[in-house]
């Protein structure tokens, strides 16, 4: 069995057309980067899985994310496995060997002096950056040496007294006046140790004084794929923030392309030309929420489904004066999750223009799927989806965004799904868009383009 991203005949009515109308900079580094390129690479794109498989991963990993990100935000864990019969909210277990995502991107990265090197998962929703080290006291497996602190002639614990100890969730001082931290991640996943500087790395560029957690006490499954954690969030303690950077920018493959996914920093995060029109880029303004400040929030207005046009009310897509609710936009989460009454309000408007019966899409661990003809699906009719932001900003999907076939079950799937307490734009839905985080301007930017040829 093989789940296929398909490309298909999309439809939507003329009317629906007509109605879409930081933190301290660490100096040293930023002086010296302009801009960076550096490489993502999937987290299964070396376990030889069929397409089914990976999409089955995925799935499992998105429902883990989406509830730890929940809990952040509303301070209660959602079941990963509980599915509402007001929306189908989260999804029926998979029988999946797959450990608990804290991400979807690993990046190439050196440490300290001399430069050993590692691959960390990149994360758009929390802000540290992080790696295991020695003497560890609870760690978890990792393919290469833990680091050793005392083997790098550049490191260095930072004080107490230090800003960015400070600008820790929760830190205490130890007895030798370095900073103790203890970052969690919403469910059980937690990294614990002493906040340092180091040099970092990347693309044959050093980046001296990067303030990271040098952690003896991790758990949590869904770091294992790397060796620990670079935080591209909005926060003083984030990468992006402590580079001091304007911009940063990503491209993702598609889930089955072998390609790795460019990320640009600097300089280099304007939106490629060649590879799009200027017409095609959209911007919307980056929402600031106080009781989460890793998050890259927009305002989600409405959806078009077809010739339906669905307004998204308030109280649930705008952040609430006790910090929940909104939209995000993140990396490490593929399938989209919509608050259940948006959900329930695009599921019905799907189902009632697709000419094709319900099918159970539990193999695939989606929530809405549809029984393909046996003929094939290539001439099969599906829905345009738009996504409206404020400020005018459309994303416009093509079909391979938001549908994918279950070759096996011949379940015809979208890649949306429901949840309570916060939205998330995945990145079935992001990928082969650049997107542009302008921190400096507060504005997501965004347009379509071939990311394996960028």
């Amino acid at each position: 069995m093989e789940v296929r991203v398909i490309v298909l005949v999309v439809t939507m009515a003329i009317a629906a057309a007509c109605c879409a109308t930081g933190g301290v900079a660490a100096t040293t580094t930023t002086s010296r980067l302009k801009g960076l390129r550096v490489h993502l690479t999937h987290v299964d794109a070396h376990g030889n899985y069929s397409k089914e498989q990976l999409l089955q991963r995925a799935a499992r990993r998105s429902r883990h994310r989406m509830s730890r990100l929940v809990a952040r935000t509303t301070g209660v864990a959602m079941s990963s496995s509980s599915k509402a019969a007001s929306g189908g909210v989260g999804g029926a277990d998979l029988q999946v060997p797959v450990h608990a995502g804290n991400g979807e991107f690993l990046m190439d990265v050196s440490i300290g002096t001399p430069a050993l090197a590692y691959s960390a998962i990149v994360d758009t929703g929390s802000d540290l950056v992080w790696t295991q080290c020695k003497p560890c006291k609870d760690c978890f497996k990792q393919s290469t040496p833990v680091f050793d602190p005392a083997s790098s002639s550049t490191y260095a614990t930072v004080p107490c007294s230090s800003a960015f100890c400070s600008d820790l969730p929760t830190s205490k001082c130890t007895s030798a006046s370095k900073c103790g931290y203890t970052y969690t991640y919403g469910d059980s996943s937690s990294t614990q140790g002493v906040l340092a500087t180091e040099t970092f790395t990347l693309a044959k560029s050093k980046l001296p004084g990067v303030v990271f957690g040098c952690g003896d006490t991790n758990e949590g499954d869904g770091f294992s794929q790397g060796a620990g954690l670079v935080g591209l969030g909005r926060g003083p303690l984030s990468l992006v923030a402590q580079l001091g950077l304007e911009k940063f920018s990503y491209c993702l493959t598609s889930l089955d392309d072998t390609s790795k996914s460019p990320l640009l920093l600097g300089s280099l995060a304007d939106i490629s030309e060649s590879a799009a029109a200027a017409s095609s880029v959209q911007t919307t303004p980056l929402i600031k929420n106080p009781s989460q400040p890793s998050f890259y929030y927009v305002s989600l207005k409405a959806l078009t489904v077809g010739s339906t046009r669905i307004a998204l009310p308030a109280s649930s897509f705008s952040v609430q004066d006790d910090g929940t609710g909104g939209v995000i936009v993140d990396s490490g989460t593929s399938i989209t999750y919509l608050e259940v009454q948006g959900y329930r309000a695009l599921k019905k408007a799907f189902a009632a223009q697709m000419a094709l019966p319900a099918a159970d899409g539990s193999g695939v661990g989606l929530d809405l799927c549809f029984q393909a003809p046996a003929k094939g699906v290539d001439q099969v009719e599906v829905p345009k989806l738009v996504f409206h932001f404020d400020g005018g900003a459309d994303l416009d999907l093509p079909a391979e965004n938001y549908m994918v076939l279950d070759a096996g079950s011949g379940a015809l799937c979208l890649t949306v799904m429901g949840s309570r307490g916060l939205s998330i734009i995945g990145n079935f839905q992001q990928q082969n868009f650049q997107f542009v985080y302008d921190v400096g301007h507060d504005t997501l930017s965004f347009a379509p383009v071939q990311c394996s040829k960028l």
